[in-house]
């Protein structure tokens, strides 16, 4: 049994402690059980009623840790030692614990699929109302607002296991939001959803905020979706915060901006933009001259080459007039793709459209009501899922699906193992040392942030080099520059003949990466072309810089940075 510590003098019971802010935190360190580092050093930290705080930092930097100390699962749920105090609503969290700030604090994990408790939906979102005795009619209200105000009342009686990964994301939102807490903590709440429902819970969320003085406290990685919403950004490393501050102030301290900001940055403009719209009122007051000067943004290091796919080669993979139904719903309709080698190509759709179904059917765990899946020609039709393995990589949404080893090198030799390939321990360190995973080779995978765990799920299925992977969701709990490193191990695999099929709903990744784009909707691919004809011409799916830029085919900073040395 693990042993909690506190360090610091502790209230008695009887104790009111009532800070000047409604979280007040002085000098917090926590350290995990059999913990080597501290999650969290010397942490101070207030935040006041109705504050809309964005908080973000590097995968492994101590945000969910931080998260979880405001609620009570740090330390009561996960042990540890810790010192410090920590005040939320009035309530010391060592003295008070999860259950008497669930009143007052509502929580959603990075996995939203780890807090459902019952199978449908509208009973889900009421299980904890239930549980807190609210009367029937006051339950019943509080489940209809929040069904309506995510747009979830469609899916009210539907199992959730039948939903999206986004979908799913939206339900444990609502079931926190139906308790009308004071304090809302969001752990990568937009991680899986599409640009407009991410859009839509953000303003949902502003809009509580606003209204009703709900005191927001996010961790997002992809600040292009948020950093308009937040009234204050706290950035964390190594386990402590070095930056805290208005949005303004922060953004061009941070060591890696969101794409409107970069521009920003290279051509020069104070202060740096935080939206399109800010961007395209700097852009008609200024004249665009591209800096090289010192704090400048220069054209990364790591962008596209000048390899291209080889469009004779034979597809890795070829679907055809390929439908599927659950439980007579129809999912996939009449769809019809390949993937050659070489070829990144990224499937864009709302949640719920079938993006991941595809992949199953590809994969054989799930079997098609109709049409064909060909893998280096051979059709799937009849072949054991264990079989097609073999020739195929596939991370699924959830990296915990694949984690069942006692340390992080033990994952990627199972994998080995299972496939009968020989254990190479320098093959094993060279992608660990890839994936900037070196550090937590012997560490437990299962006790990583979600941005390690998902890298560490990726080494797992791509360690025996296989010519064609599947990718869902691939960069979800990463940062910017955890992305950046995966892009430059892909584009080195394209090269050396492998195919990718990424699912994703991260626009900016799909607009620096993909060769080609697909759209699916309602399980029918309405669109197939060349990442910037598909991109530039959907508002739903169009990056910052194509918003910034219409019809002139940019996508990226560096489209945008060429063509505006070229226009010069």
């Amino acid at each position: 049994m693990t042993t909690l510590t506190a360090t610091t003098p502790l209230a008695s019971k009887s104790e009111t402690v009532l800070p000047a802010s409604l979280i007040a935190i002085q000098r917090l360190c926590y350290t995990y059980p059999k913990g080597s580092t501290p999650a969290l050093k010397d942490v101070s930290l207030e935040v006041g009623s109705g504050e809309f705080v964005l908080m973000t930092g590097p995968s492994g930097s101590g945000k969910s840790t931080l998260l979880r100390c405001l609620n009570g699962l740090v330390p009561h749920f996960s042990g540890g030692s810790i010192s410090g105090t920590v005040t939320v609503s009035g309530m010391d969290v060592l003295l008070s614990g999860p259950q008497r700030l669930s009143s007052q604090v509502g929580f959603v994990s990075q996995s939203p699929e780890s807090q459902a408790v019952l199978d449908k939906v509208e009973a889900e979102i009421a299980f904890g109302l239930e549980n807190a005795a609210i009367p029937p009619q006051e339950m019943r209200i509080r489940v209809e607002e929040v069904l309506d105000l995510l747009d979830l009342a469609p899916l009210r009686n539907r199992s959730l296991s039948t939903l999206s990964g986004g979908e799913r994301q939206r339900v444990a939102i609502a079931a926190a939001l139906a308790f009308r807490p004071k304090i809302l903590l969001l752990d990568e709440p937009t991680s899986q959803l599409d640009p407009q429902s991410a859009e839509s819970v953000l303003r949902a969320l502003v809009r509580l905020n606003e209204d009703l003085g709900l005191t927001v406290i996010l961790v997002e990685h992809r600040l292009e979706r948020v950093i308009s919403f937040a009234d204050r950004i706290i950035f964390l490393e190594e386990g402590r915060i070095t930056l805290d501050g208005e949005p303004e102030a922060v953004i061009g301290r941070l060591p890696l901006l969101p794409p409107i900001a970069r521009l920003g940055r290279a051509l020069g403009w104070h202060p740096l933009p935080l939206t399109v719209k800010d961007a395209r009122r700097q852009l008609q007051n200024s004249r665009p001259i591209v800096t090289n000067g010192r704090g400048s943004f220069l054209v990364d290091p790591d962008a596209p080459g000048d390899f291209k796919p080889d469009p004779t080669g034979k597809p890795l993979v070829e679907i055809s007039d390929l439908s599927f139904s659950y439980n007579g719903h129809r999912t996939l309709n009449r769809v019809t793709l390949e993937v050659k080698p070489g070829e990144a190509v990224a499937l864009l759709g709302r949640n719920g459209a079938g993006k991941s179904t595809l992949l199953k059917c590809i994969l054989g765990l799930l079997s098609p009501d109709t049409g064909s899946v060909c893998v280096s020609g051979r059709s799937n039709r009849g072949r054991k899922v264990a079989e097609i393995c073999r020739e195929i990589a596939y991370l699924p949404q959830s990296p915990d699906d694949l984690l069942f080893a006692e340390s992080v090198a033990d994952e990627l030799a199972i994998t080995l193992k299972n496939h009968e390939m020989p254990l190479s321990r320098d093959a094993i360190e060279l992608m660990l040392g890839q994936l900037d995973l070196a550090e937590t080779a012997e560490a437990y995978p299962r006790d990583l942030s979600v941005g390690q765990r998902q890298r560490v799920a990726l080494g797992a299925v791509t360690i025996t080099n296989p010519n064609l992977i599947l990718l869902d969701e691939p960069t979800r709990g990463l940062d910017y520059a955890a992305k950046q490193a995966l892009v430059k191990m892909w584009r080195r695999w394209l090269e050396e003949g492998a195919g990718l099929l990424l699912v994703t709903h991260d626009v900016e990744l799909a607009a620096a990466f993909a060769d080609r784009v697909l759209l699916l909707s309602d399980g029918e691919l309405i669109a197939s072309g060349a990442a910037k004809e598909v991109l530039s011409k959907s508002p739903m799916f169009m990056p910052e810089i194509a918003k910034l830029f219409p019809e002139r085919g940019w996508l990226t900073v560096e489209d945008a940075i060429a063509g505006l040395q070229y226009s010069n």
